[in-house]
């Protein structure tokens, strides 16, 4: 039994991601050297030991989740506790937390931080699959099937925006539209859900319009137009951006030969990480990169189009969703294609939070992923085995009669 579990894991999804955390790990140190220095006045190797911690941390997570029944998670005995200690941890954010990069997002525990809003997007994905999953006899009842769920999604969204994080409130609302979907709706109560959700973002809009379209945020919605036409204010961090994605060409400089690492771009390390790959690794890191991410995002989808439980489904497509879109936002940002707004690629960017949480999402994707090919290779063997043998029983029961 252990060893047909065992046998069932996608190991292929497993390698990817662990080439391209310990990609991220070696970029990490490349980009970040400098920076620690120069600005925090730490060993240049500083970020890179943490990383090491984190992904350590990730590993043991990782594993856990792996193993342990994603099944398990529709219970209430879960989902509760989730649902009310993620809104707690927000909420506690305006009295405890600690303010970075003009958000109060993070708590403070001595030498780490940690982001529960990063947590969160883990805790809406598995919240939103487990009760349309238990709803899907009546998904299509409007007032019972589709709004309540709703009022946790609204919440967290709210919570997060005020921070400010709009970045991150866009990932969690964008996320939930996948699974929403996803979930087997009428395009009728979609349309419903998106007039709902227009008539209850007006008021929230009008109320943080000071926030949302501050001198800063504008800045960096116009700056797209011509970056270059103010490149020493607005247009700073975006045509430095450029200028490392152009500089590699196809073979890059070589690895650690980044200029605009030099103290040019903001947050080499995080954000603008795939800026310095580019820049050093040429065309080659971009497309390791990118296929990495792509792969995994098309080989959760696969899982959710084979999963035949819907809540299986719905996690595995939500997790593709949130890395497909946390990749796309922070691509576009530093591309110039959307405005920057500090999003890290995942399992490349240094950050504990997230990668802690990417990793609970990868170990409950593997596990779905586990089941989907246990119950396909020996559970519908056995069943076939069965009926082939029930055909013969009968077919000699028949002979005998006759």
């Amino acid at each position: 039994m252990f060893k047909k579990i065992l046998k069932s894991y996608d190991y292929t999804l497993i390698a990817v991601v662990v080439m391209l955390a310990l990609f991220g790990l070696i970029m990490i140190y490349s980009a970040s050297m400098v920076t620690a220095v120069q600005r925090y006045g730490f060993e240049s190797d500083h970020f890179y030991q943490r990383q090491k911690i984190y992904l350590l941390g990730a590993a043991l997570v990782f594993i856990f989740t792996a193993l342990f029944p994603y099944k398990a998670l529709i219970s209430n005995k879960i989902l509760v506790p989730m649902v009310f200690g993620s809104l707690i941890g927000l909420g506690a954010l305006f009295i405890f937390g600690h303010v970075a990069g003009n958000a109060q997002s993070w708590f403070k525990l001595g030498p780490l931080s940690l982001q529960p809003s990063e947590f969160v997007k883990i805790f809406v994905i598995i919240y939103l699959s487990a009760v349309y999953a238990k709803k899907q006899s009546y998904i299509d009842q409007f007032n019972k099937g589709v709004v309540p769920p709703l009022v946790y999604l609204i919440l967290v969204c709210m919570l997060v925006a005020v921070q400010p994080d709009f970045g991150t409130a866009a990932i969690i609302f964008l996320i939930s539209a996948t699974i929403i979907l996803s979930s087997g709706m009428s395009y009728k109560n979609i349309l419903k859900l998106c007039l709902i959700a227009f008539i209850i973002a007006l008021p929230f809009i009008l109320i943080m319009n000071d926030k949302l379209f501050s001198d800063v945020q504008m800045a960096r919605i116009q700056v797209l137009q011509d970056p270059f036409a103010d490149a020493q204010n607005d247009g700073y961090h975006l045509v430095n951006s450029f200028l490392a994605l152009g500089a590699g060409g196809v073979k890059g400089l070589g690895l650690g030969q980044s200029v605009q690492k030099l103290g040019y771009l903001p947050e080499p390390h995080t954000d603008f990480i795939m800026a310095v790959i580019a820049e050093e690794l040429g065309a080659f890191g971009v497309c390791f990169v990118l296929l990495s991410l792509g792969y995994i995002v098309l080989r959760g989808l696969y899982i959710g189009m084979k999963c035949k439980d819907p809540f299986g489904s719905l996690l595995a497509i939500g997790i593709a969703g949130m890395i497909g879109i946390q990749s796309f936002i922070n691509l576009g940002g530093i591309s110039g294609v959307i405005p920057l707004t500090g999003v890290p690629l995942p399992f490349v960017s240094y950050g504990g939070s997230s990668l802690l949480q990417l990793s609970i999402a990868m170990g409950i994707l593997v596990n779905v992923s586990m089941f989907v090919n246990y119950e396909s290779k020996y559970k519908n063997r056995a069943s076939e085995k069965q009926a082939e043998q029930n055909q013969k029983v009968s077919g000699g029961a028949y002979f005998y009669k006759k």
